[in-house]
């Protein structure tokens, strides 16, 4: 290869590095777009505008029908078709804790997840035991009645015991920071009173549970906290709505 040959081609190499720089450059003076499909009551959706707040990303929240589904939800998340759908910069997010773990990768500031391995997977180990076994449990007992709701509080409490003891003798349930494993529990302080209240039942005794209600007052004592949550009279609204479904 000639002399001149090489030169141009570094030269065209260069000339791409910098045209990739520029483009770069556009894009971050232009900022992230981000919004979020939501729901008003929904506890699911809560946790991301918690996420994008303590990473101090701005966001656009927009309401969705969920009795209207709008073509922008069919479009964003055609297979579910659910809220929350998070969107960046145009592309489609699904999956409240797919979510947390996507803004945790892009904004580095806050860090919701652990660093260490070990501790991460226990983090995503207890996430997907919350909502997959302790909410069912909850919400069975929430609608079941006589016997069957006695024996169905009383599953939901075995699971919430195995919850107890990850924050026994901690601030938070990763530590002393507020972390994803807080985000994905922290329907407990604000929704569960609700389901206890309307369901005519009660599950989360202090007696018996201290070190989540310990984690309750540490987790509500954050302003940005109560920022987002809907007020209560709608989220009462809503689960005597549910109930009342549960009866018929």
């Amino acid at each position: 290869m000639s002399y001149q040959l090489k030169r141009r081609r570094i030269s065209q190499f260069a000339q791409v590095l910098f045209l990739n720089f520029v483009r770069k450059t556009k894009e971050k003076e232009k900022g992230d777009e981000v919004k979020v499909i939501g729901g008003v009551k929904s506890r699911y959706c809560i946790r991301v505008q918690w996420a994008l707040k303590l990473k101090g990303v701005e966001y656009e929240y927009i309401i969705e029908d969920l009795k209207n589904k709008s073509p922008i939800l069919v479009k964003s998340n055609p297979v579910y078709k659910k809220v929350p759908v998070l969107l960046h910069n145009g592309k489609a997010i699904s999956e409240s804790l797919v979510i947390l773990e996507y803004i945790d990768e892009v904004w580095k500031e806050n860090p919701l997840l652990p660093q260490d391995p070990e501790e991460r997977a226990s983090a995503r180990f207890w996430a997907k035991f919350c909502d997959e076994n302790v909410i069912s449990e909850v919400w069975e007992a929430f609608g079941a009645q006589g016997e069957q709701k006695k024996k169905a509080i009383e599953s939901a409490q075995e699971s919430l015991t195995l919850l107890e003891r990850q924050v026994e003798g901690k601030k938070f349930f990763g530590g002393e920071k507020l972390g994803y494993l807080d985000l994905v529990v922290a329907w407990i302080p604000y929704w569960l009173s609700a389901i206890e209240e309307i369901g005519e039942m009660k599950l989360l005794e202090a007696e018996k549970f201290p070190s989540i209600h310990k984690w309750t007052r540490n987790f509500m004592d954050i302003a940005l906290i109560n920022q987002c949550l809907p007020a209560r009279e709608k989220v009462l609204k809503y689960f005597h709505g549910c109930l009342r479904s549960y009866v018929a």
